[in-house]
């Protein structure tokens, strides 16, 4: 018989009033991953990441732990710590006894106590700050006490709630590497929620995308970002252009597509033999030239003209206008790089274009 996950979330349903926030929702945790909650504003991660906790009991659906049921167990019964959006520190502790708290109410022994309190501290890379108060830190630094307050007891599961939201971008990457680091480490399951595209992206073993309440897609993050199942997570897990094309089977090249009179080549495992559907092609994988030079031999190439350019230090986003429609397309940014008026041609990489499901495209 197979062992049981780690962490089992089934069919979870939770409503308020008239609104879902959560509609049979289903996931399995793996002992010792990093799996983000990714979704907009609304799209009920928050919401199962309390009912994970214990601060919400769902309406309908079942949380298991290693097999056992926990969904009404209280939060602390439940050995799990919780990283809040706010910090959630004393304001009149010490960092040391923001850190031991959860220890003290557990009744740990004085000794092993600030032993404890001193290694976590450590681990985050700020014991020298153990006799500080909060409101003489910066908010990097609440943040690692904050950190350190949750791994202290050493618990089960890390739920993290938007840690870094209120940070500016440069701590929200330093952060994001501590996190990453801290996990290798510890090997504690954290189950992280962020709105963060490219959060989620850089720090996850995997990432499920939630859309009003119900699970879109869960993945590795290249897989949700190559292979998006559905419009919603192709739109919003980064920067996309969706194609509405027509089949037109395959070639010794390839599936073949028409956009509006333009050639379109994909991978042949895309090919189907006719009718609608619509084509995932990341701006990325868009090379671009002013007309007049040579464009990749095996392409068709598209003609269009750069209608706006956004600089990003190497890489450039580009607005396209090709016919009735309007690609984004990111190059590095060079002297030789279309700008904002020239005539361009573009030539999609086949190998990098992927077919939405059927289903998705509804």
């Amino acid at each position: 018989m197979d062992a049981a996950p780690f962490l089992s979330i089934d069919r979870i349903s939770k409503r308020f009033g008239t609104r879902a926030a959560l509609d049979e929702v289903s996931l399995e945790v793996s002992q010792g991953e990093f799996l983000t909650l990714l979704g907009p504003s609304g799209s009920g991660k928050s919401t199962l990441l309390a009912v994970l906790a214990g601060f919400a009991a769902p309406d309908r659906g079942r949380v298991h732990l290693r097999g056992v049921d926990i969904t009404g167990a209280r939060p602390e019964h439940r050995r799990f710590g919780v990283l809040p959006q706010g910090h959630g520190l004393f304001p009149h502790l010490s960092v040391f006894d923001n850190v031991a708290f959860p220890l003290s109410v557990r009744r740990v022994a004085p000794a092993r106590l600030a032993s404890r309190v001193a290694e976590v501290l450590a681990l985050v890379r700020i014991g020298e700050l153990q006799h500080r108060m909060p409101h003489e830190l910066s908010g990097g630094q609440q943040q690692r006490v904050a950190l350190a307050r949750a791994l202290s007891f050493e618990p089960e599961l890390l739920l993290l709630d938007e840690p870094m939201s209120a940070l500016d971008a440069q701590l929200r990457r330093d952060l994001g590497a501590e996190l990453k680091r801290l996990h290798r480490h510890v090997g504690t399951t954290f189950v992280h929620v962020t709105h963060d595209q490219q959060e989620s992206l850089a720090l996850s073993d995997r990432v499920a995308v939630l859309h009003q309440g119900r699970l879109e897609q869960v993945g590795l993050p290249r897989t949700l970002y190559a292979r998006p199942a559905s419009r919603f997570v192709a739109g919003f897990l980064g920067r996309n252009n969706l194609l509405a094309v027509r089949a037109q089977g395959h070639d010794d090249h390839g599936a073949r597509f028409d956009w509006g009179g333009r050639l379109v080549r994909a991978p042949a495992a895309l090919a189907q033999a006719t009718g609608d559907c619509v084509l995932s092609v990341r701006p990325e994988d868009i090379r671009i030239g002013r007309v007049g030079t040579e464009a990749p031999a095996s392409s068709a190439p598209w003609r269009g003209r750069v209608t706006a350019q956004a600089f990003h230090g190497a890489a450039s986003d580009l607005t396209v206008r090709v016919g009735e429609h309007t690609l984004v397309v990111s190059t590095p940014d060079h002297d030789a790089s279309p700008v904002e008026g020239d005539e361009v041609w573009l030539a999609p990489v086949a190998e990098r274009i992927w077919r939405l499901p059927v289903e998705a495209t509804a």
